[in-house]
C-alpha cells in the first residue's frame, strides 16, 4: 500500500503539478501552514504531514500533533504553523467518510490517526467517489437532489420528495452526517465554484457557476468553509508544488492561513 503522505498529491500518482484540486467526493491542497483563525468545515478534514508533524488546535486551545490528523465535520479548530502539508476535505456522504466516521465514533475531537497516513492513493479515490453504505438512503437521495438543483429549494420541498418530514430530515442529517443539509448545500456550491476556478475561469465567473450572489459572497463562504479565498485557490492552481518549484509557498488564504 502506498503511503499517500509521501506523494506530492493524491489521485493518479502525479509527482509535479498544481497544489489544489477537486476530485469526485473530495478536494485537496498542499502548502505550508502559517497558522490561522478558528473555523469549521462541512466536510471531514484529513491533514497529512509528508515530513515532520502537522498541528491543529481546538476551540479551547488544546493542540494535537501527529503525522496524520482528522477533524470531524463542524468541529471548531485552527491550524498551527507547520511545514508543507497535504490537506483533504472529504464529503460526508461518501464511502471514505464512512471509514472516517468509524474512526471518530460519536466524538467531535481532533484525532491523531497515523494509520490514515498509509492510505493507498487509488483506494482513497475509489472510496471518495462511492456513495456511503452506512447512511439512510433517503438522506443520500436528499443530498443528490440538492446537488442537482440550480436554484435554492425550501428544505420542506426536498424532504417531501424523499418521503420525510422536514423535522425528520434535519434530524437524520445531524445524526448521520454531522452537519445540517444547508451546510451540505454550501459545500456543493463551493465545489462547483472550485471546479470553475480549475477550468481557468475568474473568481466572478466561479461565483456565478456555484450559484453565489457575487464574488464577495463566494469569498466569504470559501474562507469560512475551507479556510481559503478564490485568489488563494487561483495561486495554488498556477504555482507548482514545492518539489516542482524548489521553493515554499502557502495556499491557506491571502494572509496567514487557515485550514
Amino acid at each position: 500500500m502506498r503511503d499517500v503522505r509521501r506523494s506530492v498529491e493524491p489521485g493518479v500518482g502525479r509527482e509535479l503539478g498544481p497544489r489544489f484540486g477537486v476530485e469526485e467526493g473530495y478536494a485537496w491542497y498542499r502548502g505550508e501552514s502559517h497558522g490561522g483563525s478558528v473555523h469549521r468545515h462541512a466536510a471531514f478534514q484529513l491533514v497529512l504531514a509528508p515530513r515532520g508533524e502537522a498541528a491543529l488546535a481546538g476551540a479551547d486551545g488544546t493542540v494535537v500533533r501527529g503525522t496524520a490528523l482528522l477533524v470531524p465535520p463542524m468541529t471548531a479548530h485552527r491550524m498551527v504553523a507547520a511545514g508543507e502539508l497535504l490537506t483533504l476535505f472529504v464529503e460526508p456522504h461518501s464511502a471514505l467518510a464512512d471509514r472516517l466516521r468509524g474512526r471518530c465514533g460519536s466524538g467531535s475531537d481532533i484525532l491523531a490517526v497515523p494509520e490514515l497516513g498509509l492510505l493507498d492513493e487509488a483506494e482513497l479515490g475509489r472510496a471518495a467517489a462511492l456513495p456511503s453504505a452506512g447512511l439512510d438512503p433517503r438522506l443520500l437521495a436528499a443530498a443528490a437532489l440538492l446537488e442537482g438543483l440550480e436554484e435554492p429549494v425550501p428544505m420542506d420541498v426536498v424532504a417531501a420528495r424523499v418521503g420525510l418530514s422536514p423535522q425528520r430530515l434535519r434530524a437524520l442529517a445531524r445524526q448521520q452526517l454531522g452537519i445540517p443539509l444547508a451546510r451540505r448545500r454550501i459545500w456543493s456550491k463551493l465545489r462547483r465554484s472550485a471546479q470553475a476556478l480549475e477550468e481557468g475561469r475568474s473568481p466572478a465567473d466561479a461565483a456565478a457557476a456555484g450559484g453565489f450572489a457575487d464574488q464577495a459572497h463566494l469569498t466569504h463562504r470559501m474562507r469560512e468553509m475551507i479556510g481559503m479565498t478564490p485568489a488563494a485557490v487561483l495561486r495554488a492552481l498556477r504555482e507548482p508544488s514545492r518539489s516542482a518549484a524548489g521553493a515554499s509557498g502557502h495556499v491557506h488564504g491571502d494572509g496567514p492561513g487557515d485550514g
